[in-house]
C-alpha cells in the first residue's frame, strides 16, 4: 500500500506582483485545500514560508507554501521534511504544469522535473525524485524562449476559469490520494480530459 501523504506543497512565487501569474497555480490549489478544510496558512519562519495542518481520513497533514521565490522551493520543503520526520515518499507537490494545457490536471509519481525550477530545486535538496506530483496545466506559450514571460503573467479569464475548474477535479480526488488509492485518483484525473 502506498505511504500516507503528510505533506502537500503548493509552489509559487509570495508576493502581490505573483499572485495571479501562471506560477503559482500550486498555491492557488493548496489555498483551495486549505479553504477545503476551513484552516489559514500562518507564517513560520524555521520552514522558510507559510504552514497549515490537517487532519483527512483520520490522518495528519501539513500543508506547505514556501516564501523562498520558486527556484528555491526546496530549501522550505527540506525543512519541514526533517523536523517532522516525512519521507520524499509521503510528500504531494502541487504546481503549474506548461506540458499541460489550461483544464488539464494529472497525478503521478517520480519523473524529472521538466525544466521546472521549483521541481528542480526540491529534487536537488531532497536527493529524491519519489515524491507525487499534481501538475496543473497552464498551457505552453508555443516556444521555449517564452517560457518565463508566459508564466510570470496572469492567465487571460478563459484559461483561468479551466485552470480553477481542474483544480476543483483536483480537491476531488484528495481523500482517494489520502486513503492510498492513487491509481483511482490517477484514472478519475485522466478521465476527465
Amino acid at each position: 500500500m502506498p505511504a500516507a501523504i503528510k505533506l502537500v506543497v503548493g509552489l509559487g512565487n509570495p508576493g502581490q506582483d505573483y499572485t495571479e501569474t501562471r506560477h503559482n497555480a500550486g498555491f492557488w490549489f493548496v489555498d483551495e485545500f486549505a479553504l477545503d478544510h476551513s484552516v489559514s496558512f500562518s507564517p513560520e519562519k524555521k520552514f522558510f514560508g507559510e504552514t497549515a495542518r490537517i487532519s483527512s481520513s483520520g490522518k495528519d497533514c501539513r500543508i506547505l507554501k514556501p516564501d523562498t521565490f520558486m527556484n528555491h522551493s526546496g530549501r522550505s520543503v527540506k525543512s519541514l521534511m526533517e523536523y517532522f520526520d516525512i519521507l520524499p515518499t509521503e510528500v504531494l507537490v502541487a504546481h503549474d504544469e506548461i506540458d499541460l494545457d489550461a483544464g488539464i490536471i494529472r497525478l503521478k509519481r517520480g519523473g524529472g522535473h521538466g525544466g521546472h525550477n521549483g521541481l528542480r530545486d526540491i529534487i536537488n535538496q531532497l536527493g529524491s525524485k519519489d515524491f507525487l506530483r499534481l501538475r496543473i496545466g497552464v498551457g505552453h506559450p508555443g516556444s521555449k524562449d517564452d517560457v518565463i514571460d508566459y508564466v510570470l503573467h496572469r492567465p487571460g479569464q478563459d484559461d483561468r476559469t479551466q485552470i480553477d475548474q481542474a483544480i476543483k477535479r483536483g480537491l476531488e480526488v484528495m481523500s482517494l490520494v489520502f486513503n492510498g488509492e492513487l491509481n483511482k485518483a490517477m484514472t478519475l484525473l485522466n478521465a476527465k480530459g
